[in-house]
C-alpha cells in the first residue's frame, strides 16, 4: 500500500488492523471542482470498503498542518462523498503507544507467522482468561517459537491485549479476542 509520509504510513497500518476493513486503495482518484475563482483539484489519500459495504475517503494530515486551501479540499472532498453516500473522515496524528505496538504487531501479519495450528489452539486455550504475555508463550512451548505465533494471532485479534495504555511487554494481558474472532 502506497504512502507518501510516515503519518499515513501509520494511519495505513491502522486501518490494516481495522476488524472493520475489508480493502484499501491509495489515492484512488482525482476530486475536481471549481471554488468561484478558479479550478480546483485534490487526491484524496485513501479509500477504504468496509465490511458492511461502507466506502470511506480519507485524507491525512495533521491538526496543526492544515491550512485554509486543505480545508477548502476537505469540505469539497466531503460534499461529493455525501453525494455517493460514503464518508469521509480526516485523520491526524494517531496515539503514540497505540501506533508503536500496532507496528511491532504488523510485523507479524504473515500468514506464515500463524501457520502451526497446534500451538495457535494451545495458545487459545491458555488465554480463556486473561495471562502475561511472557507466561502464556511458556505455556505453550519454547517461547522463542510461540511469540511469533501469538503475536500473530494478536494481530488477526484472535487473542487481544490493550495496546493503547502502555507499550506491549512481557506482563502485558493477552485473551481470548472477542466472540466470533477465533476462525
Amino acid at each position: 500500500m502506497g504512502y507518501e509520509s510516515w503519518l499515513e504510513r501509520d494511519n495505513v497500518m491502522l486501518l490494516d488492523f481495522d476488524r472493520r476493513v475489508v480493502g484499501m486503495a491509495s489515492q484512488p482518484f482525482w476530486l475536481h471542482w471549481s471554488d468561484g475563482t478558479r479550478a480546483r483539484r485534490h487526491a484524496p489519500d485513501y479509500f477504504v470498503r468496509q465490511v458492511d459495504g461502507t466506502g470511506v475517503v480519507i485524507d491525512v494530515r495533521p491538526d496543526e498542518r492544515i491550512e485554509e486551501a486543505d480545508e477548502q479540499a476537505f469540505a469539497a472532498t466531503a460534499r461529493a462523498c455525501a453525494q455517493v453516500e460514503w464518508e469521509f473522515r480526516r485523520l491526524g496524528v494517531p496515539p503514540v503507544v497505540l501506533a508503536s505496538n500496532v507496528r511491532w504487531l504488523s510485523r507479524y501479519r504473515h500468514p506464515r507467522c500463524g501457520q502451526d495450528v497446534d500451538v495457535a489452539q494451545r495458545l487459545g486455550q491458555v488465554c480463556q482468561r486473561p495471562r502475561p504475555l511472557f507466561e502464556a508463550a511458556a505455556q505453550v512451548g519454547d517461547r522463542l517459537a510461540v511469540l511469533p505465533v501469538l503475536f500473530h494471532l494478536l494481530w488477526r485479534q484472535m487473542l487481544q491485549v490493550e495496546l493503547a495504555g502502555e507499550l506491549l511487554h512481557a506482563g502485558s494481558l493477552v485473551s481470548v479476542g472477542p466472540a466470533g474472532a477465533w476462525r
